[in-house]
C-alpha cells in the first residue's frame, strides 16, 4: 500500500531516501512504465495554477520531496515527512544500483543542450561501474521529431530514462508519452545533466543541508527572483490550509 502526505492536493510520498530507492528496485521488476517526479515548492506551486500539471502528478508512481519547503509543508499540515529527497541524490542512487544489485543498468539520457548528455554520460560511465548510458538526445527538439526520438529510446533497450527538459515541461512530456515508452522508469530530472556534465554546480554542502539551496540559486542566478516568490507564497497557502481546518465551525 503507498503511504503519501496530501499537500495542496497532491500525494507526496512519505520517503526517506533509503526507502525511495527501494521502490525504484521495484520499478525495475515490474514489466511497466513508471514516472518518477520530482516536486519542489516552485513545482507545487505551479501546480496549484494549472490543474493539468496537478493532474499529471497525481498520476506519478513516485513523488519524492525534493525541496525543503516541501517537508516544513508537511509539518505545518500536521504530517512529517521524514527528510528531503533530493532527485539529484536519488539520480546518484541510481547510478551505485549495479554495484548493489550486481547488474547492470541501461538508461537513456535526454534533455540539456546539445553535447551535454553526451558529456553527461561520459562522466556518469567513468564513475559508475555497471551503468550502461545506452542513448542521449538533447532537449532542443520539435513536437514532430518525438516520434523518432521514442523509438530511438526503445530501440536503445534502456531501462530507465532520465528526462531533463525542466518543470513543467518535463513531467508533461513524461505524461503525454509514457505509454509509448518501454523502459520500466521515465524520471524527471531537471538541471541534473548539466550538474553531471559539469556545466553547473550544485549548492555547497551548508546550504544543501539547511535547507537553502534556493538561497545560492537566488545569489548565482538573481533573475529567477520571481520564480522564487513561489516559495514563500507556498508556503502562505500551506498555513492558510492549515488554519481552515483548525478554525471552528
Amino acid at each position: 500500500m503507498r503511504d503519501t502526505v496530501n499537500i495542496l492536493g497532491i500525494p507526496i510520498d512519505n520517503v526517506n531516501m533509503d526507502k525511495a530507492v527501494d521502490i525504484v528496485k521495484g520499478f525495475l521488476a515490474e514489466d511497466r512504465v513508471h514516472a518518477i517526479y520530482t516536486p519542489n515548492s516552485e513545482i507545487m506551486m505551479e501546480a496549484q495554477r494549472d490543474q493539468n500539471l496537478k493532474e499529471i502528478l497525481c498520476e506519478g508512481d513516485l513523488l519524492i520531496p525534493d525541496g525543503a519547503g516541501v517537508v516544513l509543508a508537511s509539518k505545518i499540515l500536521g504530517h512529517k515527512l521524514p527528510e528531503r529527497v533530493a532527485g539529484f541524490d536519488l539520480v546518484c542512487r541510481i547510478f551505485e544500483l549495479p554495484s548493489e544489485l550486481k547488474e547492470d543498468i541501461s538508461l537513456f539520457l535526454l534533455g540539456a543542450k546539445p553535447g551535454v548528455a553526451e558529456e553527461a554520460a561520459a562522466n556518469i560511465i567513468n564513475k559508475y561501474k555497471g551503468v550502461n548510458i545506452v542513448g542521449c538526445h538533447h532537449g532542443y527538439f520539435q513536437e514532430d521529431e518525438e516520434s523518432k526520438i521514442i523509438d530511438q529510446i526503445n530501440a536503445s533497450g534502456a531501462q530507465i530514462l532520465l528526462v531533463a527538459l525542466g518543470a513543467p515541461k518535463q513531467e508533461k512530456w513524461i505524461h503525454k508519452n509514457k505509454d509509448k515508452i518501454k523502459a520500466r522508469i521515465c524520471m524527471g530530472v531537471g538541471g541534473s545533466l548539466d550538474i553531471l556534465a559539469g556545466r553547473s554546480t550544485r549548492a555547497p554542502e551548508f546550504y544543501q543541508k539547511h535547507g537553502l539551496e534556493w538561497l545560492y540559486r537566488l545569489y548565482k542566478e538573481p533573475w529567477r527572483y520571481k520564480r522564487m516568490l513561489d516559495l514563500p507564497r507556498f508556503i502562505m497557502l500551506t498555513l492558510k490550509v492549515r488554519l481552515s481546518k483548525t478554525r471552528p465551525s
